[in-house]
C-alpha cells in the first residue's frame, strides 16, 4: 500500500515513520509513505497556502487552488487513490473503516489545518473522516492514527503470529484481559484457567471475557457484534444490578 499524506507540516511525521511497526512496514516493502508539503502546490512565489475568510470572522482558511492542485497531482500519478480530508465533520474514524481502508491500493490523507479549508475542497474529495467529538490543531495526528490503524492490518506487518486478528473490536467486541508474568504480583493471581493448559476451555473463557468486558464498557458494540447462541446465552446471564458476572472459567 501507499500513503501520502498532504500537510502544512512534513516533518512532525519523520520520527513516528520511523519507528516500530511502521518503521518495519516500509523497511519490508509492505507499505510506502510520502508526505507532500501544501506549500509546493501554492500558485504564488511566496508559496501562500491560506487566505481570510469570505464574510469575516477568525483565523485563516486553507485555499482551495493548492488543495487541488495537489489531488490532481496525485490522481495523475495513482488514479485508484481514496483521497480523504481529516476534519472533525466527518465519518468517525473505527476499525471496520481500517479495515476498508487497508483494502485499497492507494490513500491520500489531506490534513486541515487553522479554521478549516475552503469547503468547495468536497467537489474533489472523495470522504471526510474525524477521530471524534474534539478539535485538534491540525489534521496531522488523524493522519497518523489512521496509518498506523491501517498498517497494522496489511499481511506481515505484524510478523508471523498476525496479532491483528485479535485486536478489540475483532467481532465488534473489546478484547478481554491479557496477563503475564509474575503469576502473582501484590497478592493479585492471574486466572487458574490461563494456567490449566486446556486450549479449549482458554478460548471459552477469553471469549467470555471479551463478552462480559464488552457489556460493561461498551454495551453499544453489543448491537452490531457477530454473536453466537452461545455468546447470546452467556450474555442473558449478564443482566444489570447482579454485580460481577458469574466466572465462566
Amino acid at each position: 500500500m501507499h500513503i501520502d499524506i498532504l500537510t502544512l507540516f512534513p516533518e512532525f511525521f519523520v520520527s513516528p515513520l520511523g519507528c516500530s511497526i511502521l518503521k518495519r512496514a516500509q523497511a519490508q516493502g509492505i507499505l510506502s509513505v510520502a508526505c507532500l508539503n501544501l506549500r509546493d502546490f501554492a500558485f504564488d512565489r511566496h508559496r501562500v497556502t491560506d487566505d481570510r475568510p469570505f464574510g469575516g470572522g477568525p483565523g485563516m482558511v486553507l485555499k482551495i487552488e493548492p488543495l487541488v492542485r495537489a489531488i490532481h497531482w496525485v490522481r495523475e500519478r495513482r488514479p485508484q487513490v481514496q483521497v480523504i480530508l481529516l476534519s472533525p465533520q466527518g465519518r468517525l474514524f473505527n476499525q471496520a473503516m481500517a479495515q476498508d481502508l487497508a483494502q485499497q491500493e492507494s490513500l491520500l490523507l489531506i490534513c486541515g489545518h487553522y479554521e478549516g479549508v475552503d469547503a468547495r475542497v468536497q467537489y474533489f474529495i472523495d470522504t471526510e473522516i474525524s477521530l471524534g467529538d474534539f478539535i485538534l490543531t491540525g489534521g496531522e495526528i488523524p493522519a497518523l492514527a489512521i496509518v498506523d490503524a491501517v498498517t497494522r492490518l496489511l499481511p506481515g506487518s505484524l510478523g508471523a503470529e498476525d496479532s491483528a486478528a485479535e485486536d478489540s473490536f475483532k467481532d465488534n467486541l473489546l478484547k478481554g484481559p491479557q496477563y503475564t508474568r509474575p503469576r502473582d504480583f501484590a497478592g493479585y493471581t492471574v486466572p487458574e484457567v490461563l494456567l490449566s493448559g486446556d486450549h479449549q476451555r482458554i478460548a471459552r473463557w477469553r471469549r467470555h471475557q471479551a463478552l462480559r468486558r464488552t457489556w460493561e464498557r461498551r454495551p453499544d458494540l453489543l448491537l452490531h457484534a457477530r454473536l453466537t447462541a452461545e455468546d447470546r446465552a452467556y450474555l442473558a446471564t449478564l443482566t444489570v444490578g447482579e454485580g460481577q458476572p458469574p466466572d465462566s472459567a
